[in-house]
C-alpha cells in the first residue's frame, strides 16, 4: 500500500511538472511568436507597398531584401543568439549582474561587425550582377540596399536586447514595442511612397525608421525600468574584457543561423538564372517572405525552449531541461500541422497580397503545397535548434547545417531546377531535402543526449568564481 501510494504521489508530481512546464512555455512562446510575427510584418508590408508599383520594383526590392538578409541580418541575428546560452544560464544560476555585461559585450561586437557589412551593402548591385543576375534588377536593388544600411546597426543591437529580456522570461515589452513599430512603419511607407512618392526606395527608408524606433523604445525601457536593476547595472568596463570567450560562442551562433538562412536565400539568387528571372525571382521572394513569416511561430516555441533549457541547466535541473524539450516537441508538431493546413487552404489568396500580376499569383499558389511541407519540418527543427542554443551546441550544429544544406539541399535544388527542369518548384524541393536531413541529425543528437552531463558542462563562466557585481562606470 505504501509503495502504491508513493508511486501515485510520484505520478502526480510528474503530472504537475508537465502542466507547469506547458504553462511556462506557452507564457514565453506566445509573446515571442506575436513579437516575431510583428517584426517580420515589416518586410511583408514593405514588399506589399512595392509590389503595387510593378514587377521590376518588386524584383529589385525582393533581391535587395534577400541580399541584406544574406550578408547582414542573418549573421547579426545569429551572433545575438549567443545570449540565449550565456544570459539564460547566468539567469538560471542567479548571477544576475552578468546579464548586463553579456548584453553590452554582444552589442559592441554586433556594432563592430555591422561596419564591414555596410560596405558590402553599398555595392550590392555590382556584386549581384557579377553573380549573373539581371543587370536592371541588380542596379535597382543596389539603391534599395544602400537605404537599408541603417537597419544593420539597429537590428543587430535590437536582437541583443531581445535575448536579454527573453532570458529573464519577460517578453511582453517586445510585443508592445513591435506593435507600435508596425504602426510607425505603415505610416512611414504611406507618407514616403503614397504622399511624397519617392518610389520603391521609400520602403527601405521606412525600414530604417521603424527598426530605429523599436530599438529606442526597448533600450529606454531597459534603462529606466526598476525591474532590471539587478541585471542592468549600467555601462561597465567589464564588458570590454574577455571578448575571445564571446567570439568563440558568437561566431558559431552566427554561422549556425547563416548557413541555414543563406541556403534559403540562395534559391532566390538562383531563381535569377531561370528563363523568366523577373517572374521567378518575385515568386521565390514571396515564398521566402511567407516562410519566414510562418517561421516566427515555431521560432517562438524554439526560443522559449532555449530559455527554459538554459535556465534549468544553469540552476542544475537536468530533468526539467529534458522535460522542456519533450513538451516543446509536442507543441511544434501540433503547430506545424495547423500551419501547413492553413497554407494549403489559402494557396489561391496569399499571392494577391503581394502583387496584382496574375502570373505571380498563379505561381505562388502552385508553390503552397511545398511551402506547407517545409513549414512542418521547420516547426520541428526550430525546437531542436532551440535546445541546441540552450545547451551551447552551436559548433555541432554548424557542422550539421553545413552538410544538410550544402551537401544535400542546394545540390538537390540545382538538380531539380536546372537538370530536371522543375524550375522554382525544383529549387524549393531541394531545400526541403536539406531541411529533412537537418531535422534527422538534430533529432538523433537530442534523443541520445545525457542531460545530467549537460548540466555539468555549462557554456558560461564558472558561477562560483564570479559572485560579485563588477565595478560600473
Amino acid at each position: 500500500m505504501a509503495d502504491h501510494a508513493l508511486a501515485g504521489e510520484e505520478h502526480t508530481l510528474r503530472k504537475d511538472h508537465i502542466i507547469t512546464e506547458v504553462k511556462k512555455q506557452l507564457w514565453l512562446s506566445g509573446p515571442l511568436i506575436v513579437s516575431g510575427v510583428l517584426e517580420r510584418l515589416i518586410q511583408v508590408i514593405s514588399l506589399s507597398f512595392v509590389g503595387h508599383l510593378g514587377v521590376l520594383p518588386l524584383s529589385a526590392a525582393s533581391m535587395a531584401t534577400s541580399f541584406t538578409a544574406v550578408v547582414g541580418l542573418s549573421l547579426l541575428l545569429g551572433m545575438g543568439t549567443a545570449l540565449d546560452t550565456l544570459c539564460g544560464q547566468a539567469y538560471g544560476a542567479k548571477q544576475y549582474h552578468l546579464l548586463g555585461i553579456y548584453l553590452q559585450r554582444t552589442m559592441l561586437l554586433n556594432a563592430i561587425v555591422s561596419i564591414p557589412l555596410s560596405l558590402i551593402l553599398a555595392f550590392a548591385g555590382k556584386i549581384l550582377h557579377a553573380t549573373g543576375q539581371d543587370k536592371e534588377i541588380s542596379m535597382a536593388a543596389e539603391l534599395y540596399a544602400r537605404c537599408m544600411i541603417p537597419v544593420l546597426f539597429s537590428y543587430g543591437l535590437l536582437q541583443c536586447y531581445y535575448r536579454f529580456l527573453q532570458a529573464q522570461n519577460f517578453v511582453i515589452p517586445m510585443i508592445l514595442s513591435s506593435g507600435f513599430t508596425i504602426l510607425v512603419h505603415i505610416f512611414a511607407c504611406w507618407i514616403l511612397m503614397v504622399k511624397i512618392k519617392i518610389g520603391y526606395v521609400g520602403a527601405a527608408i521606412a525600414n530604417s525608421i521603424s527598426y530605429s524606433t523599436s530599438l529606442v523604445l526597448i533600450a529606454t525601457y531597459v534603462w529606466l525600468t526598476p525591474r532590471f536593476k539587478s541585471t542592468w547595472i549600467g555601462f561597465s568596463r567589464e564588458a570590454l574584457h574577455d571578448f575571445s570567450s564571446l567570439i568563440k560562442l558568437a561566431v558559431p551562433s552566427g554561422l549556425m543561423f547563416c548557413l541555414e538562412m543563406w541556403a534559403f536565400e540562395a534559391i532566390v539568387i538562383l531563381s535569377g538564372l531561370l528563363p523568366n528571372p523577373k517572374l521567378e525571382t518575385s515568386v521565390l521572394s514571396i515564398c521566402l517572405v511567407t516562410t519566414i513569416l510562418g517561421y516566427m511561430i515555431p521560432y517562438g516555441i524554439g526560443a522559449s525552449v532555449s530559455t527554459r533549457i538554459s535556465n534549468e541547466l544553469g540552476a542544475g535541473n537536468s530533468r526539467r531541461a529534458r522535460l522542456a524539450v519533450y513538451i516543446a516537441g509536442i507543441m511544434s508538431i501540433i503547430q506545424g500541422s495547423i500551419l501547413s493546413s492553413t497554407l494549403i487552404l489559402g494557396r489561391n489568396i496569399w499571392g494577391k497580397f503581394y502583387s496584382r500580376d496574375t502570373e505571380v499569383v498563379k505561381h505562388v499558389a502552385s508553390m503552397m503545397p511545398l511551402l506547407a511541407l517545409s513549414g512542418f519540418f521547420d516547426a520541428i527543427q526550430c525546437v531542436l535548434l532551440g535546445a541546441a542554443r540552450g545547451c551551447g551546441w552551436q559548433k555541432l550544429v554548424v557542422g550539421i547545417n553545413l552538410g544538410a544544406y550544402y551537401l544535400v539541399g542546394l545540390p538537390s535544388s540545382v538538380l531539380f531546377a536546372f537538370v530536371l527542369h522543375l524550375k522554382e518548384k525544383g529549387l524549393w524541393l531541394g531545400i526541403i531535402c536539406g531541411l529533412f536531413t537537418q531535422v534527422v541529425f538534430l533529432l538523433i543528437i537530442t534523443l541520445v543526449t545525457n542531460w545530467d552531463k549537460e548540466r555539468l558542462h555549462l557554456k558560461g563562466p564558472s558561477w562560483k568564481t564570479s559572485t560579485q557585481p563588477p565595478n560600473v562606470t
